[in-house]
């Protein structure tokens, strides 16, 4: 059995914490995976900046219902449905996410949790340590085999426990340090690189 496991941000949404930066006017929430592998440290600095400018839950996710799926992404995701088993492999929170499920049609999605105080978010907790990859190791382990697509430093764990490992749409700089996987740049070609895996 076949099981797609994708990325949520940059790969079927804009990236939520980008949207928030131009929301707000914080240019320093601009930062993402792409930027800072090190999740814990980029979300602390995420975290010290909504403290400082005492922005709340409230406001971040008004921001996030306004968004929706990039261009072709719900029409990719319906015809990965047809081939694969699927599942969203997430460093985002289901608090963040759930609004962009409904328009994705409710994937299965694995993430992380927000820690809410007062209505400002006080801190996350993490599903488990290197989730992604763990992910994948148990789907291995429930004999899957496991095509992964991800966009940025922290999806690269999980292209490497995969069976194939392509990246959508990736930065320079994560191109450049992980010559190993496929690349592509529109849902034409992810299309592509899923049916040649399953060959």
């Amino acid at each position: 059995m076949n099981l797609a496991c994708l990325d949520l941000e940059g790969v079927l949404v804009p990236e939520i914490w980008i949207r928030v930066a131009e929301s707000t006017g914080i240019d320093g929430l601009r930062l993402t995976t792409r930027d800072i592998a090190d999740y814990d440290e980029l979300m602390r600095h995420r975290l010290g900046l909504l403290d400082a400018h005492g922005i709340r839950l409230s406001r971040i996710t008004e921001v996030i219902a306004a968004m929706g799926p990039m261009p072709g992404a719900p029409e990719f995701l319906n015809w990965l449905r047809t081939r694969f088993q699927v599942v969203i492999l997430s460093d985002t929170f289901y608090e963040f996410a759930m609004p962009l499920m409904a328009q994705l049609g409710y994937p299965t999605l694995l993430c992380h949790r927000l820690q809410v105080g007062d209505g400002r978010i006080t801190g996350y907790t993490l599903r488990q340590p290197d989730s992604k990859r763990a992910a994948v190791r148990a789907f291995h382990h429930l004999n899957y085999r496991v095509v992964a697509t991800g966009d940025s430093y922290n999806d690269t764990a999980m292209l490497a426990e995969a069976d194939a490992g392509i990246l959508f749409r990736p930065p320079a700089n994560v191109v450049a340090e992980f010559p190993q996987f496929a690349v592509v740049t529109d849902y034409d070609g992810l299309r592509d690189a899923f049916s040649t895996a399953l060959a």
